[in-house]
């Protein structure tokens, strides 16, 4: 347990570090193509821990106590005296478009960063499950739409999608929007069939399930032998005894007959004590597991730590590793990242009306959680968990919100308009108001970070 903390600490450290750096780098070097002196460029507020002196101007690079963003300080009147020969370099006698430049960079550095790590992903590839749908729970708009067991979707509302990644982030955006599904698909004849499914049963609550099983498209699933092929380091599987090799017979005496069924009984049982008969070169022995409970797609399921023993012929069948050479990477790249910011606005928009949830905000402690179990699963997974924050941190950055670089960009156009600076007073109303929002949205961060936590 406690390896695993460290691991998800430094995994949270590194993203975190990571994309303030290059956050606070987009403002340090616009600023001194344009002139400006840069006094300070820290990681994290606060206390300076450590301070070292770099370049002609030495400007202090610090690392900061409190950890949780940066700063890039600058050369300006309102902040201090300035001498008369540094007047030209101070920030506020520049023009209001080089202001602008300066403020902008940093959220637009977190989105090529982002266009830079996807781009890294595509050209390497990641390997991912094909979009192959199982036969739909009765009663659900997919089995409206007859969907078959086996049937291989090709593309959604003419858009292709090759992995069941895509097809669940294409999914997303379409349901948010109530808009119908028209899937095209494969079936096991291999022909082309299109299937309508309606979108207007899901609502603002959905967001925080599976959309596509809450749809009826659920991924398909061959049956596999009840086999562990791994066992996780520490977990209640190890504890209890299991290893990789052991054949699952029976679950509180009924007969196992597919990997299915044990995934099944450990799902439903999160809490609460399951007896096995397992198989172990030929000499059957009892183990009894008490399945962690964890929460997915809002319910509560339980976890023991183990992996079913791979099929080599199946997993070709139904694994895909997606790559693209360089240049249709980077156009990809490049329109995924502008695919997510815009999605990001769209959320955060349907929140501010109260469409879409505020439990939906995720917290550092959520993030740190994902940040391990990205690099746990791989680089190219941690790059695209990267990517994905880093967006996020771009385009929160980008509201106009005082306090933020998008409540400096507010109040310059404001300039731009009146023909002179807002008034000082006007803007320390702004800081204040920012600041207050700024409060309200991190309690909302850390108290869903708590809640999910206390319900597991």
């Amino acid at each position: 347990m406690g390896s695993d903390f460290v691991f998800y600490l430094g995994a949270f450290a590194l993203a975190l570090g990571a994309l303030i750096m290059v956050h606070e780098l987009g403002h340090f070097v616009v600023a001194r193509l344009c002139g400006v002196k840069v006094l300070r460029f820290s990681i994290g507020f606060g206390r300076p821990l450590l301070i070292k002196r770099y370049g002609v101007d030495q400007t202090e690079w610090a690392i900061s106590i409190f950890p949780l963003g940066g700063y890039v300080k600058m050369l300006d009147e309102r902040e201090g005296s300035v001498e008369q020969h540094e007047l030209p370099r101070a920030f506020n006698r520049q023009s209001v478009w080089k202001r602008i430049l300066v403020v902008a960079a940093g959220p637009f550095a977190n989105l090529l960063l982002a266009i830079l790590l996807y781009w890294l992903v595509f050209m390497q590839g990641i390997e991912e499950l094909r979009p192959v749908l199982a036969t739909p729970p009765a009663a659900t708009a997919a089995a409206r739409a007859e969907v078959q067991n086996g049937e291989t979707v090709r593309s959604i509302n003419g858009k292709p999608v090759l992995t069941w990644q895509e097809l669940r982030w294409e999914l997303l955006q379409v349901a948010l929007d109530r808009t119908p599904l028209i899937l095209e698909v494969v079936d096991q004849r291999q022909e082309i069939v299109f299937r309508r499914i309606e979108t207007e049963e899901i609502t603002a609550a959905d967001l925080d399930t599976d959309m596509a099983l809450r749809l009826g498209l659920k991924l398909y699933r061959p049956e596999l032998k009840p086999i562990v092929g791994e066992v996780s380091a520490n977990s209640v599987a190890e504890l209890a005894g299991l290893r990789a090799g052991d054949e699952f017979v029976t679950v509180a005496g009924r007969p196992i007959l597919s990997w299915s069924e044990v995934a099944t009984s450990i799902r439903q049982s999160a809490g609460s004590p399951l007896q096995f008969d397992i198989l172990r070169k030929d000499v059957r022995l009892t183990v009894q597991v008490t399945p962690n409970a964890v929460e997915e797609g809002g319910q509560r399921i339980g976890r023991i730590g183990v992996r079913v023993r791979d099929d080599p012929v199946r997993r070709a069948e139904l694994v895909a590793t997606v790559r693209y050479a360089a240049a249709p990477a980077f156009i990809k790249a490049t329109a995924h990242t502008w695919d997510m910011s815009l999605f990001s606005l769209k959320m955060i928009g349907r929140m501010i009306v109260g469409e879409v949830p505020w439990r939906n905000i995720s917290g550092p402690i959520t993030i740190a959680d994902y940040a391990g179990q990205s690099a746990r699963l791989g680089w190219p997974y941690y790059l695209k968990f990267l990517a994905l924050i880093s967006i996020s941190l771009g385009v929160l950055n980008l509201l106009p919100i005082p306090i933020l670089d998008g409540g400096h960009l507010l109040y310059y156009m404001a300039e731009i308009i009146k023909g002179g600076p807002l008034s000082e007073r006007v803007m320390e109303i702004g800081q204040n108001i920012g600041l207050s929002l700024l409060i309200i949205l991190m309690a909302f961060a850390f108290y869903n970070d708590i809640n999910r936590l206390v319900s597991g």
